[in-house]
């Protein structure tokens, strides 16, 4: 039924300063860019921001995760342009590290490591 993660869409209420954020921390420019959504091409996966606060609460229970090549730089500059760790980086099973931070949106970020495995 799932393929793969496709989409993930943060609520923001500060569309520019969340646009610069994202820029910042993923190096990545949008390739959409309007003041209803703004849409960033993550290696296939779109992180799309959205000022539509209708309906929604700061931080829902669902939590997606992107994959880092290391985890523990990954918190570190995260927290250091401005995310606040939820929860810590910790071992999961089979070489495996997750963690998540809240971006200064109230958005929960997961993010997850996997070791290379030796065929």
């Amino acid at each position: 039924m799932f393929k793969k993660l496709r989409t993930v869409i943060y609520h923001v209420t500060d569309i520019q300063k969340a646009k610069q954020w994202y820029m910042d921390v993923t190096g990545v420019q949008p390739y959409f860019d309007e003041s209803f959504y703004v849409g960033f091409d993550i290696n296939g996966c779109e992180l799309g921001l959205d000022p539509d606060m209708t309906n929604i609460d700061e931080g829902n229970m669902a939590i997606a995760y992107w994959s880092v090549d290391d985890i523990e730089a990954a918190v570190k500059q995260l927290s250091q342009q401005g995310a606040t760790i939820v929860m810590n980086i910790a071992g999961v099973g089979e070489g495996i590290k997750t963690a998540v931070v809240h971006d200064p949106f109230g958005n929960a970020v997961g993010l997850i490591e996997e070791e290379e495995r030796q065929d």
